[in-house]
Protein backbone atom coordinates (compact mmCIF):
# COMPACT_ATOMS: atom_id res chain seq x y z
CA UNK A 1 0.00 0.00 0.00
CA UNK A 2 1.18 3.55 -0.88
CA UNK A 3 2.67 5.54 2.24
CA UNK A 4 3.06 9.03 0.80
CA UNK A 5 0.61 11.66 -0.53
CA UNK A 6 -2.69 13.66 0.51
CA UNK A 7 -5.05 12.33 3.50
CA UNK A 8 -8.04 12.94 1.14
CA UNK A 9 -8.98 9.20 0.33
CA UNK A 10 -8.89 8.43 3.98
CA UNK A 11 -13.00 8.20 5.01
CA UNK A 12 -13.29 6.23 1.66
CA UNK A 13 -10.67 3.85 2.83
CA UNK A 14 -11.71 3.60 6.39
CA UNK A 15 -15.70 2.77 5.12
CA UNK A 16 -14.43 -0.02 2.74
CA UNK A 17 -11.64 -1.52 5.54
CA UNK A 18 -14.98 -1.33 8.01
CA UNK A 19 -16.79 -3.49 5.77
CA UNK A 20 -13.58 -5.59 4.75
CA UNK A 21 -12.78 -6.27 8.38
CA UNK A 22 -15.99 -7.22 9.64
CA UNK A 23 -17.11 -9.74 6.72
CA UNK A 24 -13.56 -11.55 6.90
CA UNK A 25 -13.43 -11.40 10.80
CA UNK A 26 -16.99 -12.95 11.02
CA UNK A 27 -15.32 -15.64 8.54
CA UNK A 28 -12.25 -16.00 10.51
CA UNK A 29 -13.96 -16.66 13.68
CA UNK A 30 -16.29 -19.51 11.85
CA UNK A 31 -14.01 -21.31 10.34
CA UNK A 32 -14.42 -24.56 8.70
CA UNK A 33 -15.95 -24.12 5.32
CA UNK A 34 -17.02 -20.68 5.50
CA UNK A 35 -13.56 -19.63 5.99
CA UNK A 36 -12.63 -21.53 2.97
CA UNK A 37 -15.25 -20.01 0.87
CA UNK A 38 -13.65 -16.77 1.43
CA UNK A 39 -10.56 -17.87 0.94
CA UNK A 40 -11.94 -19.23 -2.21
CA UNK A 41 -13.39 -16.32 -3.69
CA UNK A 42 -10.63 -14.01 -2.71
CA UNK A 43 -8.12 -16.38 -4.46
CA UNK A 44 -10.21 -16.50 -7.37
CA UNK A 45 -10.80 -12.74 -8.00
CA UNK A 46 -7.35 -12.15 -7.22
CA UNK A 47 -6.22 -14.31 -10.39
CA UNK A 48 -9.00 -12.47 -12.53
CA UNK A 49 -7.05 -9.08 -11.04
CA UNK A 50 -3.66 -10.94 -12.03
CA UNK A 51 -4.70 -12.12 -15.62
CA UNK A 52 -6.45 -8.88 -16.38
CA UNK A 53 -3.51 -6.82 -15.64
CA UNK A 54 -0.98 -8.76 -17.20
CA UNK A 55 -2.81 -9.96 -20.58
CA UNK A 56 -5.55 -7.18 -20.95
CA UNK A 57 -6.59 -8.35 -24.19
CA UNK A 58 -7.92 -11.46 -23.29
CA UNK A 59 -12.21 -11.64 -22.27
CA UNK A 60 -12.72 -14.62 -21.00
CA UNK A 61 -9.39 -16.14 -19.99
CA UNK A 62 -9.51 -14.13 -16.85
CA UNK A 63 -13.08 -15.65 -15.90
CA UNK A 64 -11.55 -19.01 -16.70
CA UNK A 65 -8.26 -19.03 -14.95
CA UNK A 66 -10.29 -17.28 -11.41
CA UNK A 67 -12.61 -20.31 -11.56
CA UNK A 68 -10.00 -22.80 -11.70
CA UNK A 69 -8.36 -21.09 -9.05
CA UNK A 70 -11.27 -20.82 -6.81
CA UNK A 71 -12.39 -24.16 -7.25
CA UNK A 72 -8.67 -25.59 -7.15
CA UNK A 73 -8.17 -23.72 -3.17
CA UNK A 74 -11.78 -25.06 -2.40
CA UNK A 75 -10.74 -28.66 -3.05
CA UNK A 76 -7.10 -28.06 -1.46
CA UNK A 77 -8.77 -27.25 1.80
CA UNK A 78 -11.04 -30.39 1.98
CA UNK A 79 -8.20 -32.82 0.92
CA UNK A 80 -4.79 -33.84 2.27
CA UNK A 81 -1.83 -31.79 1.73
CA UNK A 82 -0.38 -34.54 -0.70
CA UNK A 83 -3.25 -34.09 -3.29
CA UNK A 84 -3.54 -30.43 -2.26
CA UNK A 85 -0.30 -29.50 -3.76
CA UNK A 86 -0.95 -30.40 -7.47
CA UNK A 87 -4.05 -28.78 -6.85
CA UNK A 88 -3.29 -25.84 -6.11
CA UNK A 89 -0.80 -25.57 -9.55
CA UNK A 90 -2.98 -26.68 -11.50
CA UNK A 91 -3.93 -23.54 -12.77
CA UNK A 92 -0.53 -22.15 -12.87
CA UNK A 93 -0.23 -24.44 -15.51
CA UNK A 94 -3.48 -24.42 -17.06
CA UNK A 95 -2.27 -20.51 -17.24
CA UNK A 96 0.36 -21.32 -19.87
CA UNK A 97 -1.79 -22.07 -22.63
CA UNK A 98 -4.33 -19.38 -21.90
CA UNK A 99 -2.29 -16.27 -22.05
CA UNK A 100 -0.82 -14.36 -25.13
CA UNK A 101 1.17 -12.20 -22.73
CA UNK A 102 3.20 -12.64 -19.29
CA UNK A 103 2.40 -16.33 -18.62
CA UNK A 104 5.82 -16.84 -16.84
CA UNK A 105 4.95 -14.18 -14.50
CA UNK A 106 1.21 -14.95 -14.53
CA UNK A 107 2.12 -18.81 -13.63
CA UNK A 108 4.81 -17.56 -10.56
CA UNK A 109 2.12 -15.18 -8.91
CA UNK A 110 -1.32 -17.47 -9.62
CA UNK A 111 0.85 -20.65 -7.99
CA UNK A 112 1.95 -18.04 -4.66
CA UNK A 113 -1.27 -16.50 -4.54
CA UNK A 114 -3.39 -20.08 -4.14
CA UNK A 115 -0.31 -21.12 -1.81
CA UNK A 116 -0.80 -18.29 0.45
CA UNK A 117 -4.56 -18.73 0.43
CA UNK A 118 -3.94 -23.00 1.52
CA UNK A 119 -1.44 -21.64 3.91
CA UNK A 120 -3.89 -19.29 5.83
CA UNK A 121 -6.72 -22.49 5.70
CA UNK A 122 -3.62 -23.99 7.61
CA UNK A 123 -3.30 -21.41 9.80
CA UNK A 124 -6.74 -21.20 11.17
CA UNK A 125 -7.11 -25.09 10.59
CA UNK A 126 -4.58 -26.57 12.51
CA UNK A 127 -3.58 -23.68 15.28
CA UNK A 128 -6.84 -22.03 15.51
CA UNK A 129 -8.55 -18.75 15.96
CA UNK A 130 -6.31 -16.57 18.29
CA UNK A 131 -3.33 -17.26 15.55
CA UNK A 132 -4.97 -17.09 12.59
CA UNK A 133 -5.62 -13.20 14.18
CA UNK A 134 -2.03 -13.14 15.01
CA UNK A 135 -1.14 -13.37 11.41
CA UNK A 136 -4.15 -10.83 10.40
CA UNK A 137 -3.16 -8.46 12.88
CA UNK A 138 0.22 -8.54 12.47
CA UNK A 139 -0.13 -7.42 8.39
CA UNK A 140 -3.17 -4.98 9.38
CA UNK A 141 -0.54 -2.95 11.78
CA UNK A 142 2.07 -3.00 9.35
CA UNK A 143 -0.13 -1.83 7.09
CA UNK A 144 -1.61 0.78 9.56
CA UNK A 145 2.05 2.32 10.66
CA UNK A 146 3.52 1.91 7.66
CA UNK A 147 0.44 4.41 6.08
CA UNK A 148 0.29 6.73 9.27
CA UNK A 149 4.70 7.27 9.82
CA UNK A 150 4.49 7.79 5.73
CA UNK A 151 2.82 10.51 5.98
CA UNK A 152 3.32 11.83 9.50
CA UNK A 153 6.89 11.13 9.06
CA UNK A 154 7.69 11.10 5.02
CA UNK A 155 11.43 11.10 4.19
CA UNK A 156 13.35 8.69 1.92
CA UNK A 157 11.86 6.33 -0.22
CA UNK A 158 12.06 2.90 0.06
CA UNK A 159 12.38 2.10 -3.60
CA UNK A 160 11.09 5.07 -5.47
CA UNK A 161 11.44 3.13 -8.89
CA UNK A 162 8.93 0.79 -8.14
CA UNK A 163 6.69 1.88 -5.37
CA UNK A 164 7.55 5.60 -5.54
CA UNK A 165 5.02 6.96 -2.38
CA UNK A 166 6.51 3.85 0.13
CA UNK A 167 9.43 5.47 2.85
CA UNK A 168 11.42 4.01 5.06
CA UNK A 169 10.20 5.59 7.39
CA UNK A 170 6.68 3.54 7.09
CA UNK A 171 8.98 0.18 6.44
CA UNK A 172 10.47 0.62 9.69
CA UNK A 173 7.27 1.67 12.06
CA UNK A 174 5.75 -1.25 9.99
CA UNK A 175 7.88 -3.72 11.88
CA UNK A 176 7.77 -1.75 15.18
CA UNK A 177 4.21 -2.54 15.02
CA UNK A 178 4.52 -6.02 13.83
CA UNK A 179 7.36 -6.70 16.78
CA UNK A 180 5.12 -5.30 19.46
CA UNK A 181 1.82 -6.99 19.00
CA UNK A 182 4.14 -10.25 18.84
CA UNK A 183 4.98 -9.01 22.37
CA UNK A 184 1.52 -8.91 23.08
CA UNK A 185 0.37 -12.32 22.13
CA UNK A 186 3.47 -13.70 23.63
CA UNK A 187 2.35 -12.39 26.76
CA UNK A 188 -1.13 -13.76 25.92
CA UNK A 189 -0.77 -16.66 25.10
CA UNK A 190 2.10 -18.40 26.64
CA UNK A 191 4.52 -18.01 23.71
CA UNK A 192 7.87 -17.39 23.83
CA UNK A 193 9.39 -14.20 23.03
CA UNK A 194 10.47 -15.44 19.77
CA UNK A 195 7.73 -14.88 18.35
CA UNK A 196 8.69 -10.92 18.60
CA UNK A 197 11.44 -11.55 16.17
CA UNK A 198 8.74 -13.83 13.88
CA UNK A 199 6.27 -11.84 14.17
CA UNK A 200 8.66 -8.89 12.59
CA UNK A 201 10.08 -11.15 9.95
CA UNK A 202 6.20 -11.85 8.83
CA UNK A 203 5.76 -8.13 9.06
CA UNK A 204 9.17 -7.84 6.25
CA UNK A 205 7.13 -10.67 3.88
CA UNK A 206 4.21 -8.80 3.85
CA UNK A 207 5.95 -5.84 2.88
CA UNK A 208 7.25 -8.11 0.27
CA UNK A 209 4.37 -8.93 -0.96
CA UNK A 210 3.15 -5.42 -1.41
CA UNK A 211 6.24 -4.59 -3.13
CA UNK A 212 6.22 -7.50 -5.73
CA UNK A 213 2.63 -6.29 -6.55
CA UNK A 214 3.96 -2.39 -7.19
CA UNK A 215 6.27 -4.23 -9.14
CA UNK A 216 3.41 -6.30 -11.59
CA UNK A 217 1.21 -2.98 -11.36
CA UNK A 218 4.22 -0.34 -12.88
CA UNK A 219 4.97 -3.52 -15.53
CA UNK A 220 1.05 -3.43 -16.25
CA UNK A 221 1.00 0.20 -16.48
CA UNK A 222 -2.21 0.10 -13.94
CA UNK A 223 -2.61 2.10 -10.76
CA UNK A 224 -4.44 -0.42 -9.20
CA UNK A 225 -5.34 -4.04 -9.90
CA UNK A 226 -8.86 -3.35 -10.20
CA UNK A 227 -11.74 -1.28 -8.67
CA UNK A 228 -13.45 -3.55 -6.81
CA UNK A 229 -13.01 -2.07 -3.12
CA UNK A 230 -13.68 1.96 -3.29
CA UNK A 231 -10.38 3.57 -2.01
CA UNK A 232 -8.21 0.66 -1.91
CA UNK A 233 -8.59 -0.88 -5.26
CA UNK A 234 -8.74 -4.28 -5.72
CA UNK A 235 -8.44 -7.23 -3.80
CA UNK A 236 -4.85 -7.81 -4.95
CA UNK A 237 -3.82 -3.77 -3.68
CA UNK A 238 -5.68 -5.08 -0.42
CA UNK A 239 -4.21 -8.41 0.07
CA UNK A 240 -0.52 -8.00 -1.26
CA UNK A 241 1.22 -8.20 2.08
CA UNK A 242 -1.25 -11.17 3.31
CA UNK A 243 -0.47 -13.41 0.50
CA UNK A 244 3.37 -12.83 1.18
CA UNK A 245 2.59 -13.38 5.13
CA UNK A 246 0.55 -16.40 5.02
CA UNK A 247 3.37 -18.19 1.97
CA UNK A 248 5.77 -17.33 4.44
CA UNK A 249 4.44 -18.71 7.61
CA UNK A 250 3.60 -21.74 5.35
CA UNK A 251 6.88 -22.67 4.67
CA UNK A 252 8.77 -21.86 7.85
CA UNK A 253 6.19 -23.00 10.36
CA UNK A 254 7.81 -26.02 10.95
CA UNK A 255 11.53 -25.09 11.01
CA UNK A 256 10.68 -22.25 13.83
CA UNK A 257 8.21 -24.75 15.83
CA UNK A 258 5.37 -22.67 15.39
CA UNK A 259 3.90 -21.05 17.58
CA UNK A 260 7.12 -21.04 19.58
CA UNK A 261 7.71 -22.23 22.99
CA UNK A 262 4.15 -23.87 22.53
CA UNK A 263 3.76 -27.41 22.76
Amino acid sequence: MSQGGTWGDLSERMISGVVMVAVGMACVWAGGLIFHILIALVSGLMVWELVRMLDSDRVRTPKVLAAAAGAAVLIAGEVSPAYAMPLLLAPSMLGFGQMTRGGPTYAVFAALILLAGYGMMVVRDDFGLIWMLWLVLVVVATDVAGYFAGRLIGGPKFWPRVSPKKTWSGTVAGWIAAGALGASFAAMTGADMSLVPLSIAISMASQLGDIAESAIKRRAGVKDSSTLIPGHGGLFDRFDGMLGAALFILIVGQLVGFPPGIA
